[in-house]
């Protein structure tokens, strides 16, 4: 009877034995099986972060090559910018100068409507031995073209240019203003852009 009790706890103890050996194996394959799953995934996360630097260092290149871009950019677009203030000081200085030219036209035709209508002059009365006949009309223009100063030959003409009066030509050409204006049957000292006058004669 203690024989077969003695038995019977002895095939206990290694039945025991036994499954604490099975548990001990299944651990150890588990324990492998996640060391090794682990030691995989470290590898991807090594791959991982060698092209993650990779990425970053192209990035890191592309990012200075896009400031030096933009700093030329930059420097492109100041400059474009200066010339368009320049372009627009420039455009409104001759608007205003247009602005004030169209006002001085103004004042003088509201100042002097009476210069722009036709006078009527009434002639004295001339004695039959006295009268003349009139100068042919060539004679005339001979004697407008010849001018104070008595200049002969064909005349010289100065197309008019933007912010170009009849003082600047006078000085320009070395001719009196009024004889500008004489040559040119101008009543006033008002031109326009793209009239040509009579400067001189040759």
């Amino acid at each position: 009877m203690r024989i077969s009790n003695g038995f019977h706890l002895l095939t206990v103890c290694l039945g025991g034995l036994v499954l604490a050996g099975c548990v001990m194996t299944e651990k150890y394959d588990a324990e492998k099986a996640r060391s090794l799953n682990f030691q995989r995934l470290l590898a991807q996360e090594e791959k991982r972060t060698g092209e993650l630097d990779s990425e970053l260092k192209r990035v890191t290149r592309d990012a200075a090559e896009h400031e030096g871009r933009n700093r030329e950019l930059e420097a492109q677009l100041k400059a474009v910018r200066e010339q368009l203030a320049g372009i627009q000081e420039e455009t409104d200085a001759l608007r205003e100068a247009a602005a004030l030219m169209e006002k001085s036209r103004n004042d003088v035709r509201r100042s002097r409507p009476s210069a722009l209508r036709p006078r009527r002059v009434e002639k004295a009365p001339v004695a039959p031995e006295a009268a003349q006949p009139p100068p042919p009309l060539t004679a005339q223009k001979d004697e407008t073209l010849m001018g104070e100063k008595g200049e002969v030959g064909s005349p010289l003409y100065h197309e008019v240019k933007p912010g170009e009066t009849l003082f600047r030509l006078s000085r320009q050409h070395g001719v009196d203003v009024q004889q500008i204006k004489k040559w040119n049957s101008l009543t006033d000292d008002l031109i326009e852009v793209g009239q040509k006058l009579i400067v001189g004669h040759q």
